[in-house]
């Protein structure tokens, strides 16, 4: 059943309650709220799948463009991709909308119980917590050290990637469900405030805003010093991206809901809920071509290899040729795509509302390979390293391998000893306020 109402299904106050609070503790004369870490049970390691500490991945879309695209992988394949089996899975306690970004094996994902997880790449254990005081949808970007994220509590953190620890943040005037891009030391990101920021990595100084006529929760891609978003005023943006100047304006039928704009050889694509999939000329914003679908769009595309993939509300993973827009393949699943698909080494991954992650065959379609999770798959997958990564809305992280051995479940337990400055930093412990209640 398609539906033109934004994927965020649940309300807040539903999400709040699946929240799992520990005691309150007083200590050092300060009042913190303990957040319980998950702790990984029994299972055997797993030495043939090597995570290495630097990331090919490290923001909402893969790189600046947003291709989704991922050149370095070269575990994973068609060949072998059917034999995926579960790595480790790690409970939250609320839905997830996040896409998982890993950096230096690390995963690092948000989810709506108002808490962004930084988890090992390969045993899934909870390095840190960081406490928001509402949802954490917007994807996390990893830049310098320093992680970005927006919460639905209006606000964009700046952690330390390694601790958690509180750099800066910065209150908007609405939720933020778009995913920041950091680029030449500028974090770019929007907010349902209807506006675009230009942030200071380092410093959270403002640089610059741009205001549009509706929300913006499409994620902004970074290319030869131009800013590329779009808004649900059914508008594509393109800013200069050191000065906030308008560059050009290109109209998408209806709202831009999510769907996130990525940048290749010359050309913009992205979707729009009046069902269709457009490119645009990079330089003047003219229309070069549409593609109709059968559904309203809240997918990104994926560009790999001269193909724009990309989910639809019909259903559908549409493969498009980049040029013309012409048909390529289409592959059916159960029920509406809000999930990015992620293309790496020949592979084509996207969650669907059916509940199941799904891999194709980059070339003709053909489905490799599937995984039900216990709810729908709105979340993006991530592939490094031979892992998928990826959330649902069953409040599970979930980890694949191309390796048959018993995967690692993630189970509650006793609350972790506090990292030195955690109580002032928000990381574990902190950040709390009593008003989220």
């Amino acid at each position: 059943m398609e539906t033109s109402n934004n994927p965020r299904r649940i309300s807040r106050s539903k999400a709040i309650l699946l929240v799992g609070l520990a005691l309150l503790v007083v200590a050092g004369g300060a009042a913190l709220i303990s957040i319980r870490v998950l702790k990984t049970t029994t299972g055997r390691s797993h030495p043939s799948v090597q995570v290495p500490t630097n990331s090919t991945s490290a923001m909402f879309g893969f790189d600046l463009q947003h291709t989704h695209f991922n050149p370095f992988e070269h575990i994973l394949s068609a060949i072998n991709v059917s034999h995926l089996v579960s790595y480790w899975k790690v409970s939250t306690r609320s839905y997830i909308l996040s896409s998982p970004t890993v950096a230096n094996g690390v995963v690092y994902i948000g989810s709506n119980d108002g808490l962004l997880y930084a988890l090992d790449a390969k045993t899934g254990k909870t390095l840190w917590l960081h406490v928001a005081k509402s949802d954490v949808g917007s994807s996390p970007a990893v830049a310098n050290g320093i992680l970005y994220v927006g919460s639905d509590d209006h606000t964009l953190y700046a952690l330390n990637a390694a601790t958690g620890a509180t750099m800066w943040t910065y209150t908007t005037g609405n939720a933020i469900w778009s995913s920041p891009a950091v680029a030449n030391g500028v974090v770019y990101v929007g907010s349902n405030d209807s506006n675009l920021y230009a942030f200071d990595a380092v410093t959270g100084k403002v640089l610059w805003t741009h205001a549009t006529e509706n929300f913006v929760s499409s994620s902004p891609a970074v290319v030869n010093g131009v800013v590329y978003v779009g808004s649900e005023d059914g508008q594509l943006y393109a800013f200069d991206a050191r000065t906030g100047r308008t560059l050009w304006i290109a109209g998408a039928g209806l709202a831009i809901r999510v769907s996130s704009p990525a940048v290749v050889n010359g050309m913009v694509y992205i979707g729009s809920e009046d069902r269709n999939v457009y490119a645009f000329d990079a330089r003047s914003g003219k229309l070069l071509w549409l593609a109709p679908t059968g559904g309203y769009i809240h997918s990104s595309p994926a560009v790999a290899n001269g193909v724009v993939y990309i989910g639809s509300t019909d259903g559908k993973l549409h493969a498009l040729d980049a040029q013309t827009g012409k048909p390529v393949w289409t592959a059916f699943t159960g029920a509406s795509i809000h999930s990015s698909p992620t293309v790496a080494n020949g592979v084509v991954y996207v969650g669907s509302q059916d509940y199941k992650l799904y891999a194709f065959d980059a070339r003709t379609g053909t489905m490799l390979w599937s995984y039900t999770t216990g709810d729908a798959i709105d979340s993006s997958p991530t592939v490094a390293n031979g892992v998928v990564y990826v959330g649902s809305w069953d409040g599970k992280v979930y980890a694949f391998h191309a390796q048959s051995s018993p995967d690692k479940d993630v189970a509650p337990h006793s609350p972790p000893r506090t990292r030195n400055g955690a109580s002032s930093s928000g990381s574990i412990m902190g950040a709390f306020a009593l008003g989220f209640l």
